[in-house]
């Protein structure tokens, strides 16, 4: 909450800097349809310098640039099917991530929908962000063009009117006329070659992130998911908070459940316990998920564990070996980690129900098995072990620091992507054109391929807006 309120302060001075910054250079202020653009010649010696002077090297790169251009094409295809089945047939992940399919990521976003999955994206993180990965990107395609003797006229950044500064974007106006007249592998090389500095930028700070990440964090502890679940029967139900209950059913069991706190629950197999909320959110099936009634739970253990009877637990192996050295009825002092405070509590070990002989704090680990591509990119970013606890070495500064590099490889590799989408605005528009032409040697097939294509992506993005909403009401 404290560096919330630096960071709207930051935003608020932002602004008023931006503003007056605009203010004072007008002049150079143009309006181009629903956006501003403010045109300079910023960085164009630079641009042409470097275009000029290693043309070897570009040369060499253009081939990868389109190469991987074509890669992120087909990748972003793949993606938009895998989220078409998202949506169509698991609307419990669309209710869970809560954001429309078409959202840009402005700051605050993770907090203003509750994505736990997310780390928090401030103001600070989203201008650091934007000018490094759209200088990069906006300089390649200059870098490029230069090297193909297409004339850069201004650069510059844009932004709408009515969100300033949330959707400012960074551009390079190259001279269109002449562009157009260049070879096909030039324009595909121009094109692809902002995605490619995305992917160079995405993979400079991945490996920035990884020893960052290794000298700023270290292993301290589990974090289990929740706590253990049993799925029940209704009709087997015969005790409600103490009392007897005859012919179970859901209409009757919320009759007699209590709004604040744990209910308790019973049938032939065992105990159980349930907030009223949670019993409400499965109306209308013939079982139930409730918590078994385990130390963990009737204790409120924290989800982060680090000892067990002073014994260092950092993984899930190390916890189901400690724990394998007790038996129920033993006590056992457990640390855990609340409110970035220590905390040790007495905990008397019980039966595990499923192995009378073990003995159990109740907690549970969810499965990764069924992960989305979008989360195991998220995974495969974070170099977090799954349910590992990690303590930073620089309180504050460490998690500041990760989550900003986390974020920039993150939004590096989404805004090269998106960016290859075969669709009239991005860079991945024309490049497909440019791809049909050369096989087909039609401009007619080429530009009604184009247009088919943008109208099928247009579609499949109202249709999923719409399964976004129907999501919710299932």
């Amino acid at each position: 909450m404290s560096f919330l309120i630096y960071d709207l302060v930051f935003l608020a001075v932002f602004l008023a800097v931006f503003s007056i910054f605009l203010y004072t250079r007008k002049k150079n202020l143009k309006k181009e349809g629903i956006m501003y653009l403010y045109k300079t010649s910023w960085g164009i010696n630079l641009i042409n310098k470097i275009g000029n002077k290693y043309r070897k090297t570009i040369k060499l790169l253009s081939f990868v640039s389109i190469s991987i251009g074509y890669i992120l094409m087909a990748v972003m295809i793949y993606l938009t099917y895998h989220l078409i089945k998202i949506y169509f047939f698991a609307p419990d992940v669309v209710r869970a991530v809560k954001v429309p399919p078409i959202m840009p990521l402005v700051p605050y976003l993770p907090q203003i929908f509750h994505l736990s999955f997310l780390p928090p994206f401030y103001f600070t993180y989203w201008i650091v962000i934007i000018a490094i990965i759209a200088i990069t990107h906006e300089m390649a395609h200059g870098i490029f063009a230069s090297y193909n003797k297409v004339k850069i006229k201004t650069t510059g950044f844009g932004f709408f009117p009515f969100f300033l500064p949330i959707f400012l974007a960074a551009f390079v106006e190259l001279d269109e006329k002449v562009m157009q007249k260049k070879k096909k592998f030039a324009q595909m090389a121009i094109l692809s070659a902002g995605v490619f500095a995305n992917i160079l930028t995405a993979i400079l700070f991945f490996a920035v992130l990884a020893l960052f990440f290794i000298s700023a964090f270290s292993a301290s502890g589990i974090i289990y998911d929740g706590y253990a679940t049993a799925l029940v029967p209704i009709s087997g139900i015969t005790i409600v908070n103490g009392v007897n209950v005859t012919n179970a059913s859901y209409e009757k069991i919320i009759e007699m459940s209590n709004n604040e706190g744990l209910n308790e629950l019973a049938d032939n197999n065992g105990q159980y316990l349930a907030t009223k909320e949670l019993i409400e959110k499965q109306k209308g099936g013939e079982e139930i998920y409730l918590y078994h009634s385990a130390p963990a739970i009737k204790e409120n253990l924290s989800s982060i564990i680090v000892e067990i009877n002073n014994v260092r637990v950092l993984n899930m192996e190390s916890l189901i070996s400690e724990l394998s050295k007790y038996s129920p009825g033993d006590e056992i002092s457990v640390k855990t980690i609340r409110d970035e405070d220590v905390v040790e509590q007495k905990i008397v070990l019980e039966e595990n129900p499923n192995e009378k002989e073990k003995a159990w704090l109740g907690i549970g680990f969810a499965s990764r098995d069924g992960k989305s591509g979008f989360g195991k990119i998220i995974s495969a970013v974070s170099f977090k072990k799954p349910n590992v606890y990690y303590e930073p070495k620089i309180d504050g500064w460490s998690v500041f620091i990760y989550n900003l590099l986390w974020w920039l490889v993150l939004i590096s590799i989404s805004v090269a992507l998106i960016n290859m989408l075969p669709i009239g605005i991005f860079d991945g528009g024309r490049f497909f054109y440019l791809t049909i032409l050369g096989i087909t040697k039609s401009e007619k097939i080429a530009k009604n391929s184009f247009v088919i294509l943008t109208k099928i992506f247009l579609a499949i993005v109202f249709l999923l807006l719409i399964l976004w909403g129907i999501s919710f009401f299932r």
